[in-house]
């Protein structure tokens, strides 16, 4: 599939490129991504340039995983990056730490999964290890239900799979905060 740019009220999603391995480098070199996140740990730029020729571009010339960049215009720096993958039919994201707080990650998950479900998807999934307040947040903002806490269907670095929260979203779902989450 031929990558497609994404917008919202705030925001422009399109595919990261060359000029983001820096800023892609910086964001996830935030603890937070050793914590809670798969990405390789410590970060190194050579990380960002695989991402970028090994999962965005194949990803999205596969059919099988779909990346945007989150930006306020289009010719903007990348704020964050979120994807969905077909396999799985889940969702990952993350947000560099000066843009959090602001809402911009639910808004560019609402747009994503409209997107999604225009390609007749049924169900977006998402998953996030226990204690990701953050995440979980921003999947109850869009109007994922929260589904409960099981092992995560990603497994972490070590290949463990370790305790997740999980949850989903339909084409009919509401688009606003549901009850039940664990935050």
């Amino acid at each position: 599939m031929k990558p497609v740019a994404l917008r919202s009220a705030r925001l422009v999603l399109d595919q990261p490129g060359e000029t983001d391995v820096d800023d892609i480098t910086r964001y996830c070199r935030d603890p937070l991504f050793e914590r809670y996140l798969t990405t390789p740990w410590p970060y190194e730029r050579k990380h960002a340039v695989g991402f970028l020729e090994n999962v965005v571009a194949p990803g999205w010339a596969e059919d099988r995983e779909y990346t945007w960049a989150l930006r306020r215009t289009a010719d903007g720096p990348l704020l964050g990056v979120i994807g969905w993958r077909s396999r799985l039919g889940d969702v990952g994201f993350w947000l560099g730490a000066e843009h959090r707080g602001a809402g911009l990650m639910a808004e560019a998950l609402s747009a994503m999964a409209d997107w999604v479900f225009a390609q007749d998807v049924p169900i977006i999934r998402w998953e996030c290890a226990v204690g990701n307040i953050a995440s979980a947040a921003t999947a109850r903002a869009a109007g994922f239900r929260y589904t409960g806490e099981a092992p995560m269907d990603v497994p972490a670095r070590d290949g463990t799979r370790p305790p997740g929260w999980h949850g989903e979203l339909t084409p009919i779902s509401p688009r606003t905060p549901r009850p039940g989450w664990p935050i």
